[in-house]
């Protein structure tokens, strides 16, 4: 076990692409985004000479995050990782951890959805090394296919939409929907988007198969849009944004419905993110509400606090 370098990242980058709970979010290009902001403590777990786990991590202090930059962190590993081995995997961390003068171990784990097939081996490593769960918050997300139909008050937003001569196109002026998205967020919570328009832009130019916007056309003139990362089995909305006469004409709506009629077509889940604040304490029924309109129902990401004594 060894801490990540700059001279991993092309074997780091390999391994996350083929691994089995792993998205393009924990891809260094991505990760490096923000590396500023960050004490990188990434590390790398091997078997012999071959990758077997990778860790992406901070530090800050004593304690180890993984990671405190991105929605979820975690050991990600592939189809080889048993259950013994991740027992013995877990076990190692915390001693190499300790080695290092760590007292924490806070692990955001990756949420079932984003699994290519069942990954949850180090949850229960964790756990049965004294870890215990200290925040949850919830999501909501569409199982394509196979959830409940849009409500009524939606599909009747689709069809004013429609009406509206509205007509949704796939986009990369993101300058144009970050002024539309910054207007809002500002006006609702006094608050900013996570990524500035040249982050997005950044990362759009290293991932432009998996960062995509999507916009509610009136004309030539947007009114609303939404970004969506595509991650493997799950399509993630991480930003939607109206105008006023987009809201009205349920802009939204009818780019939801579109992206559920053909980029999710092959895939598995649409999430919508979460809906909680203050830590997970406190749910913002009203936009869990809008979400579970659209035929969406709860996905909880779990976070776990590990003390390493």
């Amino acid at each position: 076990m060894r801490r990540f370098q700059a001279e991993d990242t092309e074997a780091w980058n390999a391994f996350v692409d083929g691994s089995g709970n792993g998205t393009f979010l924990h891809d260094r290009r991505f990760m490096e985004y923000h590396s500023d902001r960050f004490d990188d403590y990434s590390m790398i777990i091997e078997a012999g000479d071959k990758i077997c786990a990778v860790l992406p991590a901070n530090r800050v202090k004593d304690t180890l995050y993984s990671h405190g930059g991105l929605t979820y962190g975690g050991l990600l590993f592939g189809e080889s990782m048993s259950a013994e081995l991740m027992v013995e995997t877990v076990s190692a961390l915390v001693n190499t951890l300790r080695a290092d003068g760590f007292k924490h171990l806070h692990y955001k784990s990756i949420p079932h959805i984003f699994h290519q097939y069942p990954a949850e081996q180090d949850i229960y490593a964790l756990v049965q090394h004294g870890a215990r769960m200290v925040r949850c918050d919830l999501s909501s997300a569409i199982a394509i296919g196979r959830s409940p139909k849009f409500s009524k008050s939606k599909r009747q937003g689709v069809t004013r939409a429609r009406k509206a001569g509205l007509q949704v196109e796939e986009s990369t002026d993101f300058g144009a929907f970050w002024h539309i998205l910054s207007e809002r967020l500002i006006e609702a919570h006094s608050a900013a988007p996570t990524h500035s328009l040249e982050e997005i832009e950044q990362l759009h130019g290293h991932f432009p198969d998996q960062i995509r916007l999507f916009v509610a056309l009136d004309g030539e003139h947007i009114k609303g849009g939404v970004v969506v990362f595509d991650c493997g089995p799950v399509v993630h909305v991480q930003y939607m944004a109206t105008t006023e006469d987009g809201r009205r004409d349920a802009a939204l709506d009818l780019i939801t419905s579109h992206l559920l009629e053909t980029v999710c077509s092959d895939k598995s889940w649409f999430n919508f993110g979460i809906s909680t604040t203050d830590g997970g304490r406190i749910l913002n029924s009203g936009l869990a509400r809008q979400k579970e309109m659209f035929g969406a129902r709860s996905v909880v990401f779990y976070q776990y606090e590990l003390e390493i004594s």
